[in-house]
């Protein structure tokens, strides 16, 4: 990493900047050889993995089930593989199922007709007639209520449907990507998610790392982040700290990439130079030193026993013989914890 070195009044006193021209060079150089991934910054093994998953499967037409945690850019993602799909010059439809109220979202997904409801004084298309011949993006699909999953379900499997009050059954040719901050198989357990409807949107399943696994991405983000702002607020920012940019690697992110582009918005705001001034980030010691989530310790015993093992799953030495489990279901856990060999070595 290269530093520009500025003195100080005293000579005795200086202090070491750090030029974010250069990774916004570095992200233009990656986005030349990532055309349809628009808004995705980083060169990190995990995040690429990520992308080589989405070239694999957009061309398809499989439903596809985004999981990570809240601020790991589920939508973009989303919007990434509708773009390298075929229905690219078709609609891409939004729906956060978490923040339509109960009562209002079976009019969202599938439309009402007139006087369906007290207050419906209008004929209203669903997202599924919005989305026809194109993408349906099903934000939070844990949070759907199970009255309304069978429905759900049967407008998958069938592609038909019928408005809210109406009689009328309405086809459509719609692909879904649902994605989820929720971990689905524990809501099936315990009988709040359908077990048919999970395996009907998992065909496909895309685990994003968080940000604390691809801290190599953070000096691109936060220039990609002060690059944005700067130019919303017309001011000319080029330079941080270094000890500052170290801050931000350092720091484990629980809010992850949204976290962290606000945290770079406030510091654009409180910036009256060309050097970047962040507010105190919070204390690491009130996150704790170990895993910050029960996934996190499951992903860290996971990642040890297959260090342990050389990478070796199957067999009398091999890693689901240390953890007591079979071959198939260390695979299924790997899968829903974004454990790969690439991913373990791209975090380091």
């Amino acid at each position: 990493m290269s530093a520009v070195i500025q003195f100080k009044t005293r000579t005795t006193d200086f202090e070491s900047y750090v030029a974010l021209d250069q990774y916004l060079e570095s992200q233009s150089d990656a986005q030349d050889n990532q055309n349809g991934f628009q808004g995705i910054v980083g060169t990190s093994a995990a995040l690429q993995g990520v992308l080589d998953q989405i070239r694999t499967v957009a061309p398809t037409d499989a439903t596809i089930l985004i999981e990570g945690e809240t601020g790991t850019g589920k939508e973009l993602i989303a919007q990434a593989i509708h773009t390298n799909s075929q229905r690219r010059d078709r609609p891409f439809v939004k729906l956060n199922c978490a923040a339509i109220p109960l009562g209002l979202l079976e009019s969202e997904l599938f439309g009402h007709e007139r006087g369906a409801f007290t207050g419906a004084v209008a004929q209203k298309i669903g997202r599924f007639e919005a989305a026809n011949g194109g993408t349906l993006f099903l934000d939070e699909i844990g949070d759907i209520p199970l009255e309304l999953q069978a429905k759900l379900l049967r407008v998958l499997q069938e592609q038909e449907f019928e408005r809210l009050g109406g009689t009328v059954t309405h086809r459509v040719n719609v692909r879904i990507v649902a994605a989820t901050n929720q971990h689905l198989v524990e809501l099936v357990a315990e009988k709040k998610f359908r077990m048919d409807l999970y395996y009907r949107i998992n065909v496909f399943p895309i685990v994003l790392p968080p940000l604390r696994r691809r801290t190599q991405d953070i000096p691109m983000l936060v220039a990609h982040f002060v690059r944005k702002y700067s130019e919303r607020m017309a001011k000319r920012i080029g330079k941080i700290t270094s000890a500052a940019m170290d801050e931000l690697v350092r720091y484990p992110w629980p809010g992850n990439v949204r976290e962290l582009q606000n945290f770079i918005e406030r510091g654009v705001i409180l910036t009256k130079g060309e050097v970047l001034q962040l507010s105190a980030l919070p204390s690491t010691s009130m996150l704790g030193t170990g895993p910050v989530t029960l996934e996190d310790a499951e992903r860290s015993h996971i990642l040890n026993a297959l260090e342990e093992s050389n990478w070796v799953v199957g067999g009398a030495a091999g890693a689901a013989a240390r953890l007591g489990v079979k071959r198939t279901t260390l695979i299924s856990k790997m899968r829903r914890r974004g454990v790969s060999r690439a991913i373990a070595q791209g975090a380091n």
